[in-house]
């Protein structure tokens, strides 16, 4: 619970800000999310406490799947929550952040939690050649792959290959309460649009905006100028544009979506993403019966409906993904991605919610993740920041601050390399659910 509070605290004043609830309705939410988060690590409690019982320290060896087992369960139970996964804390220890390339960031987790498990092995068990053993074990390990990790991305093949691109990045720093209004909405798109051609003056060949970018739904009858200046632009200028815009679907029932749109060097539509995976509490309220007494945030709440398939855009001869705001901690979802045939990752994100808090520094290292487990290199629009380029090794080549407008413009490349990781998926996770499962059954026979 410590932990979560740490991380999670800015929903605080995401839901009182911008949900209308009263701070101590907020409050309540936020650390009914936090206990319901805290339940995953007390599962591994409880399951690490029968092995203990039933093995003694031995059962030790048997946390780093157990942990990981858990984690894999809190990114997919009631929709998913894999945000901050251990994995993460080594995003910028880039040497062990490789690992990811292997078995994504739950390999990375199972590393870190297994120098945690030596430690308290250590600790706990008798002297004698097991405790030994397994320390050096872990230390043995923890060297490996931080040399291997090292060498790896001091040789940076992958930056060498496939075509490159040099890539636009818009962060216009729109505040969330003005985007919507009358007065503004003229005035932050055209600012769009000349930041736009800023960046293509300094040779971007790609341009993105952010998510939810555009004041008014992107291809209705009722924005038809504004939708044709975007495409207007997009054809002068011959770069193709990515942006973020609500989208209607004008069905029984009418649903509201989430959505990407790629624009061609013509002007035309290239292809239409939709979100996939929405935020809770953010896009749709779960359980809205349940929650009666949050009817200001069920009432604020957009209630948007996901998309069903991770569309691919074609640019130039290339496709590319995009990643709609915290879809980027997904593993599997970009995963599909890279399988369909993405050869440059993107994310649009508008984390204007967040302020100026931990919240978008923690959003941009689970992002730079995403590069090194896909082996591609990933380019990310953010609103109020941190926009930013990165390499597939996790090396940041160019960021943002955050709250401040900016056009970045730097070079990216369309790569065709495939990781273990793009192969094998997170296998590790799911025979940490075996390993997890055997460990309990066991446990129990021996303690009867």
């Amino acid at each position: 619970m410590v932990y979560f509070t740490g991380t999670l605290y800015w929903l605080t004043r995401v839901m009182a800000l911008y949900g209308g609830l009263p701070v101590w309705v907020a409050v309540i939410l936020n650390a009914a999310l936090v206990a319901y988060l805290a339940l995953f690590p007390a599962v591994f409690a409880v399951v690490m406490g029968r092995g203990l019982v039933a093995f003694g320290a031995r059962a030790l060896v048997a946390a780093p799947l157990v942990w990981v087992a858990t984690e894999l369960g809190r990114a997919h139970i009631l929709t998913g929550f894999p945000w901050v996964l251990l994995g993460y804390s080594q995003a910028e220890v880039l040497p062990i952040a490789q690992l990811a390339s292997l078995f994504g960031v739950y390999g990375v987790s199972a590393l870190v939690a297994a120098t945690s498990a030596a430690a308290a092995h250590w600790v706990v068990a008798p002297p004698g050649g097991d405790r030994l053993r397994l320390a050096a074990t872990v230390a043995f390990l923890v060297l490996i792959v931080g040399v291997w990790g090292s060498l790896r991305v001091s040789d940076a093949e992958w930056t060498r290959a496939g075509d490159p691109v040099r890539v636009g990045l818009i962060q216009g720093n729109v505040d969330q309460a003005e985007k919507w209004d009358p007065a503004r909405g003229a005035a932050i798109f055209q600012n769009y649009l000349a930041m736009t051609r800023q960046a293509i003056d300094r040779g971007a060949g790609l341009v993105l905006w952010p998510e939810s970018s555009t004041p008014f739904y992107f291809g209705e009858a009722r924005d038809r100028a504004a939708s044709d200046l975007l495409r207007a632009l997009a054809k002068r200028t011959q770069v193709p544009l990515l942006f973020g815009s609500d989208q209607i679907d004008d069905g029984v029932p009418t649903r509201y979506y989430n959505s990407a749109f790629l624009l061609r060097e013509d002007g035309s539509t290239g292809g239409v993403y939709r979100k996939m995976h929405l935020v809770p509490f953010g896009e749709y309220v779960p359980f809205k019966r349940l929650l009666f007494f949050a009817s200001p945030l069920v009432e604020a709440v957009s209630d948007f409906s996901a998309g069903e398939e991770p569309v691919l855009l074609p640019v130039g001869g290339h496709l590319i993904s995009t990643a709609i705001c915290y879809e980027i901690v997904y593993p599997n979802l970009v995963r599909q991605f890279v399988l369909g045939g993405s050869e440059l990752l993107t994310t649009i994100t508008n984390d204007a919610w967040f302020g100026t808090t931990s919240a978008p520094y923690q959003h941009f290292a689970q992002a730079s993740m995403r590069a090194i487990e896909g082996g591609r290199y990933l380019v990310r629009s953010a609103n109020t920041g941190i926009s930013g380029i990165v390499d597939p090794y996790g090396r940041i080549l160019a960021r943002t601050a955050i709250d401040e407008p900016a056009v970045l413009v730097g070079d990216a490349r369309y790569l065709q390399t495939t990781t273990l990781y793009t192969r094998v998926g997170d296998v590790v996770a799911y025979a940490s659910v075996v390993a997890t499962v055997a460990l309990v059954v066991l446990s129990r026979r021996r303690i009867q």
